[in-house]
């Protein structure tokens, strides 16, 4: 097999929403050298979509069904899917990845939550599990659980998930980030960190006694903080270019951690995947059916996921 462990590999995910569109344009704007990149999709897509001023490597993966902007299709899913098989195959540097539809996928039979399940599976080995990780320059969130239920959280978070979660994001701080002493905030599940147990006891019984076991390996790590104050430092910090008071925060559920960053930072956030020998990036937004194919896509977040993989 060819040796891709120098490029950036990029799936243009679901051919039904705005992924082959942000790439084109991204790459466009970005202007990288043909050596550093390959894309991973089907020409009939990207064509449908777009014209890229360089001339890239692309590895073709059939595609034979009509292309349908704004709908949701079992074949797309599928199509979907490949992709990310394709990309995890052939084991790039780092892997980019469009949006794809969970709704797609699972109509073509990939039962999965969302694509960092799907990398987990194809590169996961000796125990790693994918950790969801948001960045806007040094605001960084990472979600204790990710695409479930709100009902669910809850029974979800437990105090070894807590100490696993935080142990894999401090390797990837001193690994990855080359930063010795993380800082990390955690946000409380409940309103007002329960009140002492008057609104809710999880704070007493799961989340206390894991900051104990973290802090006793060494890591730096807050007392469960209510949320809705916890970031409002930060985010003045990040207005501001100022450091951020903390490395990283983190939320015990998706809207809990993704509504403050989104909402400074929509247009620069990156989702990443880490806890895996490759690092994904992926823009924050979704596959944007109601604008797909109209050409009005906004590259901005697709364009901060690829130059996250330039430095």
């Amino acid at each position: 097999m060819k040796d891709y462990s120098k490029k950036i590999a990029i799936t243009t995910g679901d051919p039904n929403g705005i992924g082959a569109e942000v790439t084109i344009k991204a790459l466009n704007l970005l202007n990288i050298p043909p050596k550093d990149i390959v894309i991973i999709s089907n020409s009939k897509v990207l064509n449908t979509y777009g014209i890229l001023n360089n001339n890239y490597e692309i590895i073709e993966v059939d595609y034979n069904n009509k292309i349908c902007p704004g709908e949701v299709t079992k074949d797309a899913g599928d199509f979907s899917y490949r992709l990310l098989e394709k990309a995890c195959e052939i084991e790039p540097k780092y892997i980019v990845t469009a949006p794809t539809s969970k709704e797609a996928m699972n109509l073509a039979g990939h039962k999965y939550n969302g694509q960092t399940e799907v990398l987990e599976r194809f590169l996961a080995h000796d125990g790693q599990k994918a950790e969801m990780l948001f960045v806007a320059k040094d605001f960084r969130v990472l979600l204790l659980t990710r695409h479930i239920p709100i009902k669910d959280v809850s029974k979800t978070i437990t105090k070894e998930l807590i100490i696993e979660k935080t142990e894999r994001l401090r390797w990837y701080f001193q690994n990855k980030l080359f930063i010795k002493k993380p800082s990390f905030a955690l946000c409380a599940l409940n309103p007002h960190a329960g009140e002492n147990g008057l609104i809710g006891d999880e704070e007493d019984t799961k989340i206390l006694p894991a900051i104990e076991a973290i802090r006793n390996r060494g890591i730096n790590i807050t007392n469960p903080l209510p949320a809705d104050t916890l970031f409002i430092n930060g985010i003045s910090s990040f207005l501001k270019g100022e450091k951020m008071p903390y490395d990283c925060y983190i939320a015990c559920y998706h809207d809990q951690g993704l509504i403050p960053i989104k909402s400074v930072a929509s247009s620069r956030t990156v989702n990443m995947t880490i806890g895996l020998d490759i690092i994904r990036t992926s823009p924050s937004h979704g596959t944007a059916y109601d604008i797909a194919g109209k050409n009005v896509a906004n590259p901005d977040s697709m364009i901060e996921a690829i130059q996250y993989c330039l430095y």
